[in-house]
């Protein structure tokens, strides 16, 4: 099955192109994608892609991979294409208090573009780690813990295949599924699902900001 994507017609061929570099990729079979609408400020031209990690009538994880592109580049991104990426997982709240957590989270990422041969630079991001207490309705389950990442790198070359299998890679890690490479660190899921978000075009509407 394709990734899907929207029509590149529209699209610079250069654009294009880079696009279409995408619509062959196999993942792990774990992860889900689907089409995602694309934050329309961030740059003139946009695409994504949302994926989840299904567990019964819940998920383990969930993000987006969104590929921006200006035709005049941009300095901070140190070229004309940046993709950004988000990915939100559930966890025991204990593992959400531990102080290390974050920079577990972002070592997921780094070690996913480095397994699977992906060019990148000017990388950076924030992991957000939140431990909640719930009152009233919610008593049942006083406590959740959840992760957040939120990254944005530039690609060295027209060829994004290995980001996405990356993306797909962090999507696992956070769902403490095993890696697909030794050496990564792994965190066990969230007894408790994440709940599936409601969804008007088959995606998770996810904000993340292009640095």
């Amino acid at each position: 099955m394709a990734v899907p994507l929207p029509p590149t017609r529209d699209l610079p061929a250069g654009f294009a192109e880079i696009v279409e570099s995408l619509r062959a990729v196999r993942v792990r079979p774990e992860v889900v994608l689907g089409d995602s609408p694309a934050p329309q400020r961030l740059a003139p031209y946009a695409v994504a892609v949302h994926g989840e990690v299904p567990d019964g009538d819940g998920e383990l994880a969930n993000g987006r991979l969104v590929i921006l592109h200006d035709p005049a580049g941009q300095d901070v991104w140190e070229g004309d294409t940046r993709l950004v990426a988000y990915v939100r997982a559930a966890l025991e709240p204990d593992i959400a208090r531990d102080p290390l957590l974050p920079g577990v989270g972002w070592s997921w990422l780094i070690d996913a573009l480095t397994a699977t041969g992906a060019d990148y630079r000017a990388i950076g991001g924030t992991v957000t780690r939140v431990s909640s207490q719930r009152f009233g309705a919610l008593s049942q389950h006083p406590e959740a813990g959840e992760i957040e990442l939120r990254a944005s790198w530039s690609p060295g070359s027209d060829d994004l295949s290995a980001h996405l299998h990356a993306f797909a890679e962090v999507l696992c890690f956070a769902s403490g599924l095993p890696p697909a490479e030794p050496g990564v660190v792994m965190l066990p899921p969230a007894r408790r699902r994440t709940p599936r978000p409601r969804k008007t075009t088959g995606a998770r509407p996810v904000r993340p900001k292009a640095r």
